[in-house]
C-alpha cells in the first residue's frame, strides 16, 4: 500500500513550500529538531502550545503562507531539510552496511502504546516512551522495523485537581485530522479497513498510517461510521477499566494488526510483542 500526503491534504502550498507537508507528517521532527525554527516562525503560539507541525500547516493562514513563500531564508533552509531528509531515508544505516545479505527481512513489533509525542498522545508512561524510542532507533539503524498500534480517541487521562484538591480524570479527544497521520491505502486505491469476526457480530478496523523517519507505524481504529455505537468505542481509551473492552482492544491489535500487514504485503520474519 502506497500513500501520498496530498492525497488527503489538498490544501495548496505556495510555490516554494510544496514540501512541507512532507516535512510535516515525518515524525522524525520528534527527534531529529532541525525544522523547529521553520514551524515556530510559521505560528510561534501554536508552535507552543502543540508542537505538532502537521497542525500547524493545518490551521496557519492563507495569508501567512504566502508571506512565507517570499522568505528566501525559510524557502533555501526548506530545500536544505528536505534533502536531508532524502538522504537520511536513503542510508541504509548501520543494518545495511553491517549485513549486505540481510539476515530477516521485516521485523512486526505491536504494543499497546507508543509515546514518540504529545502530537500524537497515544501512550501514558514508560511502555510507550519505550516503544516509541525503540522506532526511532529502528530508523536510525536502518532495521525494517514495520510498527503495530491503536489510535485512541482519547488516548490516555489527563490528571486535573479540584477546588478540594481531588483528583479529576480529563479525557482530550484526539481529531485524527489535526493528528501526523494520514489514512492507508488498500491495493484498490481506497482506504485499508480489516474485518474482525466477534461473538455475534462483526468489527470493522480503519488503518492509519505514521511516518517515523524509516520505520512504519500502522494504527488500527474502530471509530468508524459502519460499526455499531458500541463498537467505535472499542478504541476509545488507553486501558479502558472493563475487562472485556481491553480484551477486545488485544484482539484488535494481534488479530487485526496482522491481517493488516497481510493486505499490505509486508513479509515479516519476526514478531515482537510489547
Amino acid at each position: 500500500s502506497v500513500t501520498h500526503p496530498s492525497y488527503f491534504f489538498n490544501r495548496p502550498m505556495p510555490k516554494g513550500l510544496e514540501g512541507l507537508t512532507e516535512l510535516a507528517l515525518d515524525l522524525r521532527w520528534t527527534w531529529s529538531h532541525f525544522s523547529d525554527r521553520l514551524w515556530e516562525r510559521l505560528d510561534p503560539v501554536a508552535w507552543d502550545r502543540t508542537a505538532n507541525p502537521y497542525f500547524i500547516l493545518q490551521s496557519v493562514s492563507q495569508a501567512r503562507l504566502e508571506e512565507a513563500a517570499c522568505d528566501q531564508d525559510l524557502k533555501r533552509d526548506l530545500h536544505v531539510w528536505l534533502k536531508q531528509r532524502q538522504q537520511y531515508l536513503q542510508d541504509p544505516g548501520w543494518f545495511g552496511q553491517e549485513y549486505s545479505v540481510p539476515p530477516f527481512v521485516g521485523v512486526a513489533y505491536f504494543s499497546m502504546e507508543f509515546g514518540l509525542s504529545e502530537a500524537l498522545p497515544i501512550y501514558s508512561g514508560g511502555l510507550g516512551i519505550l516503544a516509541g524510542d525503540h522506532l526511532k532507533t529502528a530508523s536510525d539503524l536502518g532495521v525494517p522495523l514495520i510498527a503495530v498500534g491503536l489510535l485512541y480517541q482519547q488516548g490516555y487521562f489527563r490528571q486535573m485537581l479540584s477546588s478540594e484538591a481531588w483528583q479529576i480524570e480529563a479525557y482530550p479527544y484526539n481529531d485524527p485530522i489535526s493528528l501526523p497521520i494520514i489514512p492507508a491505502l488498500d491495493r484498490a486505491g481506497g482506504w485499508l479497513r480489516v474485518k474482525l469476526i466477534l461473538p455475534g457480530r462483526t468489527l470493522l478496523i480503519r488503518v492509519w498510517q505514521a511516518s517515523v523517519g524509516k520505520v512504519r507505524l500502522y494504527l488500527l481504529d474502530s471509530n468508524d461510521p459502519l460499526n455499531n455505537p458500541r463498537d467505535r468505542s472499542v478504541t476509545a481509551n488507553l486501558y479502558p477499566a472493563g475487562q472485556e473492552q481491553r480484551l477486545i482492544q488485544e484482539i484488535v491489535l494481534g488479530i487485526g494488526g496482522w491481517m493488516a500487514l497481510e493486505a499490505l504485503d509486508f513479509p515479516i520474519d519476526v514478531c515482537h510483542l510489547n
